[in-house]
């Protein structure tokens, strides 16, 4: 499998989907509607709700990489495993696999290798995509993080409203977010930040804002946010670092880039 040993079965249907035949093009829309869980069943089951046959769920399979249905589904349960682990069981695996050398150097090694892997994934014509609409100044912008991911909305917020107006930062607080939704108008973008223990009420936002036909921008992580089902652009950033919490030092790198781009 070579260089796609590390990558996740999302990120390899990404990385393949033009390669896809319109069959397996269906089948990986199937898959990443309900992502992972989707494709868990058997693969009569599978194959039947993507309605398409049992060969071409066997054929995509192979195409992105692994040697069968099963092998691509025993990746799939170690990913949801990945999804909802919390701080206590990563640390735990982290610690029990920990070589003898200091946290600097290891955490370092981790993010330098999430650096690498996601810029390999990043579509530079998407990331111009979102520098335009960020740039359009018919547009206003908004912005909202979950509790833990507030702090790159807040971040994102404080330097894009130096660049330009109407900029909006929404209150994590899911309760006030009526009053935002009823601000946004057709066009605006809303720049939303979900990594894994995703925010429960991030995909009635996301398709409330789909609905009025507000462009979302989404920064998520390798798994991907149930909320990427409404998304006009994904980000997808590695966050796995050897500490019991997830590592947001790529997503920033990303934010940073946009602004940069944003601003010239």
């Amino acid at each position: 499998m070579g260089k796609q040993q590390n990558l996740t079965v999302a990120e390899r249907i990404r990385r393949q989907f033009e390669g896809l035949t319109r069959a397996e093009r269906q089948l990986a829309n199937a898959m990443m509607e309900n992502y992972p869980v989707s494709a868990l069943g058997s693969i009569t089951a599978v194959a039947e709700a993507s309605d398409v046959s049992t060969p071409t769920v066997a054929r995509m399979a192979r195409k992105l990489g692994f040697g069968g249905f099963p092998e691509l589904q025993a990746a799939l349960r170690t990913e949801l495993k990945a999804k909802i682990s919390n701080p206590i069981t990563k640390h735990q695996r982290w610690t029990e696999n920990a070589p003898d050398t200091h946290i600097l150097n290891r955490f370092a090694d981790a993010v330098m290798s999430n650096m690498r892997q996601t810029l390999r994934q990043i579509d530079l014509d998407a990331f111009n995509a979102v520098t335009a609409l960020l740039c359009d100044k018919n547009r206003a912008v908004h912005t909202v993080g979950g509790r833990i991911t507030r702090a790159l909305a807040d971040y994102f917020f404080t330097h894009m409203q130096m660049i330009r107006d109407d900029v909006t930062l929404i209150a994590d607080n899911s309760n006030t977010w009526p009053h935002y939704i009823m601000s946004l108008k057709p066009g605006d973008v809303l720049v939303a930040f979900d990594i894994r223990r995703y925010e429960r009420d991030f995909m009635r936002l996301a398709e409330m804002a789909h609905d009025r036909n507000v462009e979302l921008v989404l920064f998520t992580d390798q798994w991907g946010s149930p909320a990427a089902k409404y998304a006009s652009h994904t980000f997808h950033a590695r966050i796995e670092a050897p500490s019991a919490w997830d590592s947001n030092v790529v997503i920033l790198f990303i934010i940073e880039a946009v602004i940069a781009a944003a601003q010239t």
